[in-house]
């Protein structure tokens, strides 16, 4: 995973001891998050492994870098026995599964609790409360909070990439709570409310089809260039000035349509690099 900005030598995290039993997307990504900022992650997967590593290899393999793998049939008592073990030495615990299946394990919150107050939980779970056993994945939590426009897919997986950065930041409030009390703490991500807070600005009007940062304003929006397209975001008034006056138009749309077509891409982003603007060319992921 590449690294965060700041001092490479100052991890926060380091001495931390993390064991995830998350899979998929936002267990692993918040678990990469974590490594990168110190702790030590002990990734504990079924005898099947990840689905992640079978759908993306080169995804998952920069994801669980340096990070310690077991694989462990936790519906044996032999494996069970070994997680307690790793959970010995742990700081936090994070998982993914539905509430339903940590109980028959033993590893729902009030479980671990008992066994070991001093360790934090964090869960990942798609929805909340007695709803949290219902199935779901990114795109049908995205559909939910209105971010799709059918029939494209989404690019991005917003509920579980935002999840694991929340993850992450309730991960790290839940290890000062116990720093502070000397009791751990327990926090639930809830990916369908990830969803919804990351649709907040097309509720809100600001992205919606139309708003300001949709097609309402001239000086924010991709165009098309001669070859490729470009994406404008002059927002602030310097910006907005430097750029009609470099561009010798008046600012309308249509003045931005027919100016941007007569060059590519590429040329138009060293052009804006030149006068310091926010103007790129659009990349394929």
């Amino acid at each position: 995973m590449p690294q965060t900005s700041g001092d490479v030598t100052d991890l926060p995290l380091d001495g931390v001891r993390v064991v995830t039993l998350a899979v998929n997307l936002p267990g692993p990504v918040a678990g990469a998050r974590l490594h990168a900022l110190g702790a030590r992650v002990a990734k504990v997967e079924p005898p099947t492994g990840d689905p992640l590593a079978a759908a993306c290899r080169s995804y998952y393999d920069e994801l669980v870098a340096g990070q310690d793998l077991v694989q462990l049939d936790l519906k044996r008592e032999a494996g069970r026995a070994s997680l307690w073990q790793l959970l010995d030495d742990a700081d936090l615990l994070l998982t993914s599964s539905r509430p339903r299946a940590l109980e028959r394990l033993g590893l729902d919150r009030q479980s671990v609790r008992s066994r070991m107050p001093r360790l934090s939980y964090v869960a990942i779970v798609g929805d909340p409360g007695a709803a949290g056993d219902l199935p779901g994945h990114d795109l049908t939590y995205q559909a939910s909070a209105g971010t799709l426009r059918p029939p494209q897919m989404p690019t991005v997986l917003v509920a579980d990439l935002a999840g694991a950065e929340r993850a992450t930041a309730e991960s790290c409030a839940v290890l000062l709570h116990a720093a502070r009390t000397g009791e751990g703490g327990y926090r639930e991500v809830v990916l369908n409310e990830v969803a919804y807070d990351m649709a907040q600005a097309a509720h809100h009007g600001l992205t919606a089809p139309g708003g300001p940062l949709a097609g309402g304003l001239p000086g924010y929006g991709i165009y098309e260039a001669s070859t490729g397209f470009v994406a404008v975001a002059a927002l602030e008034p310097h910006f907005w000035q430097e750029l009609v006056r470099g561009l010798g138009v008046e600012g309308s749309r249509r003045d931005f349509e027919a100016t941007f077509r007569t060059r590519p891409a590429d040329e138009w982003e060293v052009w804006a690099q030149e006068r310091g603007l926010p103007v790129v060319a659009v990349r394929a992921p």
